[in-house]
C-alpha cells in the first residue's frame, strides 16, 4: 500500500542537495513503478527529494529528465511490446489495401492487438498517477506525459515506410466495426476501451475539446467509410429487396449505429453517423425507394399501411415536409382521379354516339326512343357514380393518412389539394355533385337513420369544398332544388334545409341566399293556396256546384331557375309571358285560374302573374267501365290534364289527330308529344289507343279514349318523359356555360368597383391580385375576363387610366 505523503518540515531547503545523485534516486524508483515494483518505495521520501531540487531552482531540469526518461521508457520498452502483437493477418494486404486474412484471423489478431495497446494505455495512465504524487509541484508533468504517449506509441511509424500505431489502430476498429454490421461477434468493451483512450488524447498540447484523437483521425475516417458501406449497400438493396424490406433494413440500421456508439464507440458520434444514415439510405434514396415496383404505388394498390408507415417514418426522419412522399402521393391521386374522369367522360362521348347511331339503325316505326332515353340514364348513373368513386377516393386516402402517415398536416393539405385538382379538372363536376345531392335527397335517404343521413350531407359539403367554380354548382343546385321542389320529389324538406344551413357555414351567406328564399316562396304560396281555399268556401255563388280545387306556387321569378322546366326546341311555354301563344284551358279550369288571379290583384297589387303550364301536375278522377277499379285517382302534370279532359268533350269512339289536339289546347309540340307518349304509349298509363301503334308520336297519329283500359292500382301517376334531373345534353350546357360567364362577368365589375371605390387609385397588377382574391371563394377569375370587364367600366366611365403614373393604373370616378 502506498504510505500518505506528509508536508515537508518547515525550514527545509535544497542547499545541501546534490542534483545527479537524486536523480539517480527518482530514476531507480520510476523504474520500479513502471515495472510494477513500487511496493517497497517510500513516496514520502521520493517526493521530498523532488521537491528539495525544486527548492534547489532545478525544477525545469527535473522536468526534461522526468520527460526524456518517459520518452525513451514508452519507445524503446512499451513501443515494442505492442509492435510484436502486430501479426500477419493485420499487416498482409493486397495492393488495393484489401487485407489477405480471413475473417476470424483479422479478429482474433485484432484483439490481440486491442488488448496490448489497452494494457500499455491504462499502465501508462496508473505509472503516471504515481509519478504526478511524487512530482506533486510539477502538474504538467501528467500531460506532457499524455503527449509523449501519443507521439512515442501512436503516432511513431512501425518501421520506415509503414503505417502509424494510431493508423493501424483506426482499421483495427473500422474492421472489427464491420464486422458488427455483417453480423460477427466482437468484444465491444476492448474497442470502447481503446476509444477512450482516443477520447483522452488530444492532436497537441493545447487540449483544444474539437482537437481529441478520436474527433479528428478516427472519426473522420469512421463517418467516411460508414457513409461508403451504406451508400453502396443502398444501391444493392434498392436492386435485390422489396420496398418494404428496405424501409425496416434501414430502420434497424439506424438503431445498429445508435446502439454502437454507446456500447462500442462514442456517444458523441451518435448523431453524426445517424445523419450520414440517413443520408445513404434515406435522404439519397427516398425518390429511388419510393418508386420502385413495390414502393409507394404498389402499397397504396394494396393496402399495406403499415410499409406505407415506414416510408413516412424514414423520410420525416430527414425532411419535415416529406417531399417525395407527399409528391408520390400527388402523383397516385392525380392518376387515379383521373382514370375516374376519363371513365365518365367515356360514358358522357358515348351517350350521343349511341343516339345518333339508333336514329339511323331503328326503322321508323320501331323502337328508337328507347336507346336515347337509356343513354341518358347511364349518364345519369355514371355521373352519381364518378361522385362515389371520388368520394371512395377520398375515403382511402384518408384512412392511408391517418393509419399510416398519423394524421400528418403536411401530407394530409397534400392530399386535400391533389382531390381538389382531381375534381376541378373534370368539366362536369359541378353538374355532377349537385345531381348526386339530388339523388340522395330524392332518393337516397330514404329509410335512413338521423346519424345515416347526418353522413350523407357531409359526404356532399365534403366534395362541394373542393369545388373552385362554386358558382356554377350553385346554377346547377338551383335547377335541381327548383324540381324536387315543385315535383314534390324531395324525400324531406327538414333535411334540405339542413343541407342549405351547411352549405351557408361552408360557402357564405351570399351563396344559400337564393336557395332560402325558394323555400321562403314554398310557405308563402302555401299560406296563399289555403287563403284562396277559404274565400272559395266562403263565396256563396255556386257553393253547391262541384268546382276544381287549386293549390298554387307563387314563385319569384328572379330567385327561380324556370328554364328547368322549358322544353329543349322552343324554351317552353308561359302565359302572359309577352307574346307567347296562350294555353286554351277547359271553362272549368279557367274559371278557377281566374278567380285566383283575382283573389291574388286584390291581395297584392302591382304585381303581374305569369302562369309555368309545363310546371303543374293535377289529381283527376278518371272512370273506366271494364277496370277493376269503377273510378281511379290519377296524377298528371297540367298539359296531360287538358289532353284527358278534352276527350271529354269528344263522342264516344271519336279520334282526334295529334295537329286537332295542339290547336284545340295550344300545348307546345314538344310537351304534347312528350305527354302523348305518356298517356298513349306508355303501357302502365295508357288511357288513350294511339293509331297506328309506334313509340314515336308522329304528325297525322290518331288518338282515342281507351275504354277498355284496365289496371288493378287505384292510384296511378303519370310519369312524363324526360321529367326528371338528368345530366345536360351538350347546347344545354353550353346555355349554363354562357348565362354563367355572363354573371361572372357582373360579378367581376362589381368586385372591381367595390376594390377602385374604396382604393380611388390603384395599379393594374394590383387591381388583378385583389379581384382574384375577392372572387376565388365563388370561382376561378380568368384573367382575360377581368381586363375587358375593367375595359368596359373604363368605356362606361366607372374608371380611368391614370397617364401620368409610372406603371398602369387606374382611377376610380365617382
Amino acid at each position: 500500500m502506498v504510505s500518505k505523503i506528509r508536508p515537508p518540515r518547515r525550514g527545509l531547503n535544497g542547499a545541501d542537495v546534490d542534483f545527479h545523485t537524486t536523480w539517480g534516486i527518482l530514476e531507480t524508483a520510476f523504474r520500479e513503478i513502471h515495472t510494477k515494483n513500487a511496493s517497497a518505495l517510500s513516496f514520502e521520501e521520493l517526493y521530498r527529494n523532488a521537491y528539495k531540487i525544486v527548492l534547489k531552482k532545478k525544477g525545469e531540469e527535473l522536468y526534461n529528465r522526468v520527460a526524456h526518461f518517459e520518452e525513451q521508457w514508452l519507445g524503446t520498452n512499451v513501443r515494442s511490446g505492442i509492435v510484436k502483437t502486430l501479426s500477419a493477418p493485420l499487416m498482409l494486404t493486397d495492393g488495393a489495401g484489401r487485407t489477405l486474412a480471413t475473417t476470424n484471423e483479422r479478429r482474433e489478431a485484432g484483439e490481440k492487438f486491442l488488448k496490448s495497446l489497452k494494457q500499455a494505455w491504462e499502465d501508462h495512465q496508473v505509472c503516471m498517477g504515481m509519478l504526478t504524487d511524487v512530482l506533486m509541484y510539477m502538474p504538467s508533468i501528467f500531460a506532457k506525459s499524455m503527449g509523449l504517449f501519443r507521439d512515442q506509441i501512436l503516432r511513431t511509424p512501425v518501421r520506415q515506410g509503414a503505417p502509424t500505431l494510431l493508423e493501424i489502430l483506426t482499421r483495427i476498429i473500422l474492421d472489427q466495426i464491420q464486422m458488427d454490421r455483417d453480423g460477427e461477434s466482437i468484444d465491444q468493451f476492448l474497442i470502447k476501451s481503446n476509444v477512450y483512450m482516443l477520447e483522452g488524447l488530444y492532436q497537441s498540447s493545447q487540449e483544444v475539446e474539437d482537437a481529441k484523437l478520436y474527433l479528428k483521425p478516427f472519426e473522420r475516417e469512421f463517418l467516411r467509410q460508414s457513409a461508403e458501406f451504406y451508400r453502396d449497400e443502398g444501391e444493392r438493396l434498392l436492386k435485390e429487396s422489396d420496398a418494404g424490406t428496405y424501409c425496416r433494413h434501414a430502420k434497424r440500421r439506424i438503431d445498429e449505429e445508435n446502439d454502437r456508439c454507446r456500447s462500442t464507440l462514442s456517444e458523441s458520434t451518435t448523431p453524426k453517423i445517424q445523419a450520414v444514415v440517413e443520408d445513404e439510405l434515406i435522404r439519397n434514396k427516398m425518390k429511388g425507394l419510393i418508386e420502385m415496383e413495390s414502393g409507394v404505388a404498389f402499397m397504396v394498390d394494396n393496402d399495406k399501411l403499415h410499409e406505407l408507415s415506414l416510408v413516412f417514418d424514414l423520410e420525416a426522419r430527414v425532411d419535415p415536409r416529406k417531399p417525395e412522399l407527399t409528391k408520390a402521393m400527388q402523383k397516385i391521386i392525380a392518376e387515379m382521379g383521373t382514370n375516374i374522369n376519363n371513365a365518365a367522360i367515356a360514358v358522357s362521348e358515348a351517350a350521343p354516339q349511341a343516339e345518333a347511331a339508333t336514329a339511323e339503325e331503328q326503322p321508323e316505326e320501331g323502337k328508337s326512343k328507347g336507346a336515347p332515353a337509356k343513354a341518358i340514364n347511364q349518364q345519369t348513373v355514371a355521373a352519381l357514380k364518378w361522385v362515389e368513386e371520388i368520394l371512395t377516393l377520398k375515403d382511402r386516402f384518408d384512412n392511408i393518412c391517418k393509419h399510416s402517415f398519423v394524421s400528418d398536416q403536411t401530407v394530409s393539405t397534400a392530399i386535400n389539394r391533389s382531390m381538389a385538382d382531381v375534381i376541378n379538372a373534370f368539366s362536369r363536376g359541378s353538374e355532377y355533385i349537385s345531381l348526386f345531392i339530388d339523388d340522395n335527397m330524392k332518393r337516397g335517404i330514404k329509410d335512413k337513420s338521423e346519424a345515416e343521413v347526418d353522413a350523407t350531407l357531409e359526404k356532399s359539403i365534403l366534395v362541394l369544398r373542393y369545388l373552385s367554380d362554386k358558382d356554377i354548382f350553385e346554377t346547377y343546385y338551383k335547377k335541381h332544388l327548383c324540381k324536387r321542389l315543385l315535383l314534390k320529389k324531395s324525400q324531406s324538406v327538414e333535411v334540405e334545409k339542413q343541407m342549405i344551413s351547411r352549405m351557408k357555414i361552408e360557402l357564405g351567406n351570399s351563396f344559400t341566399l337564393k336557395l332560402e328564399a325558394m323555400f321562403k316562396d314554398m310557405t308563402l304560396s302555401e299560406e296563399l293556396s289555403n287563403g284562396y281555399r277559404n274565400h272559395v268556401a266562403g263565396m256563396n255563388e255556386g257553393a253547391n256546384e262541384k268546382r276544381a280545387e287549386l293549390s298554387i306556387k307563387v314563385l319569384t321569378s328572379m330567385t327561380w331557375p324556370l328554364e328547368a322546366f322549358r322544353s329543349s326546341s322552343d324554351g317552353g311555354e308561359q302565359e302572359g309571358g309577352g307574346g307567347r301563344t296562350q294555353i286554351i284551358y277547359p271553362a272549368s279550369i279557367l274559371r278557377v285560374k281566374e278567380g285566383f288571379e283575382r283573389f291574388y290583384s286584390q291581395k297584392y297589387s302591382g304585381r303581374k302573374l305569369t302562369w309555368q303550364n309545363n310546371m303543374g301536375d293535377a289529381d283527376l278522377k278518371a272512370r273506366f267501365p271494364n277496370s277493376r277499379h269503377a273510378v281511379h285517382d290519377v296524377n298528371c302534370s297540367t298539359y296531360a290534364m287538358l289532353i284527358l279532359l278534352l276527350f271529354n268533350e269528344l263522342p264516344t269512339n271519336a279520334t282526334a289527330s295529334l295537329e286537332e289536339i295542339e290547336a284545340r289546347t295550344n300545348i307546345p309540340l314538344d310537351d304534347l308529344k312528350r305527354n302523348l307518349q305518356s298517356l298513349a304509349v306508355a303501357p302502365k298509363t295508357r288511357f288513350l289507343i294511339k293509331e297506328p301503334m309506334s313509340r314515336d308520336i308522329n304528325a297525322g297519329d290518331r288518338f282515342k279514349w281507351n275504354s277498355e283500359y284496365n289496371s288493378k292500382f287505384l292510384r296511378i301517376k303519370v310519369g312524363v318523359v324526360s321529367a326528371g334531373n338528368k345530366v345536360e345534353g351538350d347546347r344545354e350546357r353550353k346555355e349554363t356555360e354562357k348565362k354563367n360567364n355572363d354573371s361572372r362577368g357582373f360579378a367581376i365589375e362589381a368586385a372591381v368597383v367595390r376594390i377602385m371605390k374604396q382604393r380611388k387609385e390603384l395599379a393594374h397588377a394590383q387591381l388583378l391580385t385583389e379581384t382574384i382574391t375577392q372572387l376565388t371563394h365563388q370561382f376561378r377569375p380568368d384573367v382575360n375576363m377581368i381586363k375587358k370587364r375593367v375595359e368596359s367600366l373604363i368605356e362606361r366611365e366607372y374608371l380611368e387610366r391614370i397617364e401620368e403614373a409610372p406603371v398602369p393604373s387606374y382611377r376610380y370616378l365617382a
